[in-house]
């Protein structure tokens, strides 16, 4: 627990707390059910979603493609957006990542 949730509240009867070790087994189990965490992705494709569409996104990822594995030439243009695509997503991505720290994640 972070220290500053400690100390905890009184338990109700029947609840017995017990520390457990983080095994990477039990951070999968974890991430797998933890609303908390699914509440990030919803939240990381509602950003997302804020400012492009998914046909958006599917463009760029061609682009990207393309230029990446030299089959695109792009104009500077092009490469302002993807740019701009890239910068905004990872900022997303950044934050998602942040928020799952929070949670020791």
């Amino acid at each position: 627990m972070p220290d500053e949730l400690l100390p905890l509240p009184e338990q109700p009867e029947g609840i017995v707390l017990k520390t457990a070790d983080l095994t990477a087994e039990l951070r999968e189990q974890i991430k797998a059910s933890s609303p908390h965490l699914q509440l990030i992705a919803r939240r990381t494709v509602e950003r997302i979603r804020a400012r492009y569409s998914i046909d958006d996104e599917l463009f760029m990822a061609r682009m990207a493609g393309g230029i990446s594995t030299g089959l695109y030439e792009p104009s500077a243009s092009e490469l302002a957006e993807v740019a701009e695509y890239g910068a905004y997503v990872e900022g997303v991505r950044t934050w998602a990542r942040g928020e799952r720290a929070k949670l020791g994640l």
